[in-house]
C-alpha cells in the first residue's frame, strides 16, 4: 500500500477506534502486567496506519531531526518544527496516546518550558509532553499547571556533545545508582512516565519494578513496561546505521502495516526485545 493512499479502514479494529488512550490506560496496563507498545510516529500517513496496527503509544520524537532532516543529531530541531508534526500525527490517530518530544533548548527555565509545552499541547494536539534528564523544578511546574509529563533517563541524545557519543549509561554502579535516584526524583516531582534509554537490562528491571509510573524501554530490555522504537529504524530506512537495539521488522512480512503489527505482537508477547537486542 502506498503511503501517499489513505488508509484501508478494512484495517481498523472498532475496538481500537472508540476512544483515545489516556494516561490512566496506561498506568492500568502496568499494574496488570501488560506491556505497552510505542512507535514514533511524525506525519498523517504514518499515524493512521500506525494507530490501525493498535500501537498503544506515538512518540513525536526530535528524532525527526535525524531520520527526516537529515541531521547528525537532534540538536538543530526547533519547537515550530515539532509544534508542526506533532498536529500532523494528532491529525489522523484515531486511539493512540500521543507525546511530543520538547526539543533542546526549550526547556532551560519552568516559564520557557510551559510556553513550549503549550504550544505543543494546544496547537500540535499532544497529550503529553517529554524531556530529557533530571530537571525535577521544571517537571514539577509543569505538573502544578496541568501539563503531563514524561521524564528520559538513560542515554540523552539531546546531551551527545557531553556524552561524547551515543553509548550505553548506567554501567557502572556510581551511574546505575544515579539513574535510579533521579528516576525516584522524577516521580516524586510528578512525571506520569517515564522512558529508559540505553541501560543495563537489570537496570532497568530494578526501575521499572520500584517506580509506580509506566517505563518505556529503548535499549533498555524486555523487563521494562513497555518498548519504543523509532519508526524508521524498524522498517530499516532510516538514513543512520540501526542501532543495536533495535530490529528490522520488515524481514519476513508483505507490508509497513504488517512489519508494525508484528512489531506490537512481539512487544506484547514479550519476544521483543530478545538478548540480541539488550544491553
Amino acid at each position: 500500500m502506498a503511503l501517499g493512499c489513505s488508509i484501508n479502514m478494512t484495517y481498523l479494529n472498532p475496538e481500537l477506534t472508540s476512544s483515545l488512550l489516556t494516561i490512566n490506560d496506561l498506568i492500568a496496563m502496568k499494574k496488570v502486567a501488560e506491556k505497552i507498545s510505542c512507535l514514533t510516529a511524525y506525519d498523517a500517513s504514518f499515524s493512521a496506519l500506525i494507530d490501525a496496527a493498535g500501537i498503544d503509544v506515538m512518540l513525536v520524537g526530535d528524532s525527526l531531526g535525524m531520520v527526516m532532516q537529515g541531521h547528525d543529531t537532534t540538536l538543530p530541531v526547533s519547537i515550530t518544527d515539532m509544534v508542526y508534526h506533532s498536529r500532523c500525527v494528532t491529525q489522523a490517530r484515531k486511539r493512540a496516546f500521543v507525546i511530543a518530544d520538547l526539543p533542546f533548548m526549550t526547556y532551560t527555565t519552568p516559564v520557557v518550558a510551559a510556553e513550549n509545552a503549550a504550544q505543543l499541547m494546544q496547537v500540535g494536539g499532544a497529550q503529553m509532553i517529554k524531556l530529557e534528564g533530571p530537571h525535577f523544578e521544571v517537571v514539577s511546574f509543569l505538573v502544578n499547571l496541568g501539563v503531563p509529563v514524561c521524564g528520559h533517563l538513560g542515554l540523552l541524545p539531546q546531551s551527545i556533545n557531553q556524552l561524547g557519543g551515543y553509548k550505553v549509561q548506567g554501567k557502572d554502579s556510581s551511574e546505575a545508582t544515579k539513574i535510579k535516584a533521579d528516576a525516584l526524583k522524577l516521580q516524586e516531582a510528578g512525571a506520569s512516565l517515564l522512558v529508559l534509554e540505553c541501560v543495563p537490562r537489570e537496570l532497568a528491571k530494578e526501575i521499572t519494578s520500584e517506580l509506580c509510573i509506566p517505563v518505556i524501554g529503548i535499549g533498555a530490555g524486555v523487563d521494562c513496561d513497555g518498548q519504543v522504537l523509532v519508526l524508521y529504524d524498524m522498517l530499516d530506512i532510516g538514513v543512520c546505521k540501526r542501532p543495536r537495539f533495535s530490529k528490522n521488522f520488515m524481514v519476513g512480512t508483505d507490508s509497513i502495516f504488517d512489519a508494525v503489527s508484528f512489531y506490537h505482537k512481539a512487544v506484547k508477547a514479550r519476544q521483543f526485545p530478545s538478548l540480541d537486542h539488550t544491553f
